[in-house]
């Protein structure tokens, strides 16, 4: 084979490379997960969220994720909510992750919800020991963080594929916060929970869909 033969083979096996690179680029920020909407009617709606430990399905099997349930009662892989301004927005969190912690005890502390507390498996608090959070819901805009209590590492029946049952091991994390203005509000988790990842962060804390996403705020 010449010289030249072997050079058009060559490079056009890096064209296709790098083609297939920029295909997934691509798609990785096209890719908007649906809208799920809270149900009820301003000015008191309801949020309903799971997280997950493993999602279980491709493309990320082993990622750790958020679902949101729908008015339909199903579960859906998005963590684009859309909620009504100046509203309550009651939410409800079934955690089915074990505790990782929070690195800095300040996450351990409800803030921007009614009361400055949360309730979890009905019981009222203002502040959760850090050793005992596997997640935390936050939007910086709005001044809300919640910490989120994970399940025990030795408890029975643990959720290994989502969408997870309530029959399995959880705990349940309720609160409620006030929106605003209408806007588009990031929210996310700042537990670096991304196993595999340098520091725990990348991958699914950074990933639309996963562990952050957007509150749409609306009018």
């Amino acid at each position: 084979m010449s010289k030249a033969a072997r050079f058009g083979i060559v490079s056009a096996g890096i064209a296709a490379g790098a083609a297939l690179i920029a295909f997934y680029i691509v798609s990785y920020l096209t890719v908007t997960p649906p809208v799920v909407a809270a149900t009820g009617t301003a000015p008191q709606v309801n949020l309903t969220l799971q997280t997950v430990a493993a999602f279980g399905h491709p493309p990320h099997v082993d990622w750790v994720s958020y679902l949101a349930e729908n008015a339909h009662g199903k579960w859906v892989h998005s963590t684009v909510l859309r909620v009504p301004a100046n509203s309550t927005v009651n939410v409800t969190i079934y955690q089915f992750d074990t505790a990782t912690g929070l690195r800095n005890p300040f996450w351990g502390r409800p803030r921007g919800t009614a009361g400055g507390t949360i309730n979890v498996d009905g019981k009222t608090l203002n502040v959760l020991n850090p050793d005992l959070a596997s997640h935390t819901f936050a939007i910086p805009d709005l001044g809300v963080s919640v910490p989120l209590k994970g399940v025990a590492d030795d408890a029975k029946n643990q959720c290994s594929v989502a969408p997870c049952s309530l029959s399995e091991a959880h705990t349940t994390v309720k609160f409620s916060f006030q929106t605003g203005k209408p806007g588009k509000l990031r929210w996310q988790c700042f537990v670096p929970c991304a196993a595999g990842f340098p520091l725990g962060f990348g991958g699914p804390m950074q990933s639309l869909g996963w562990m952050d996403g957007y509150l749409e705020v609306v009018g």
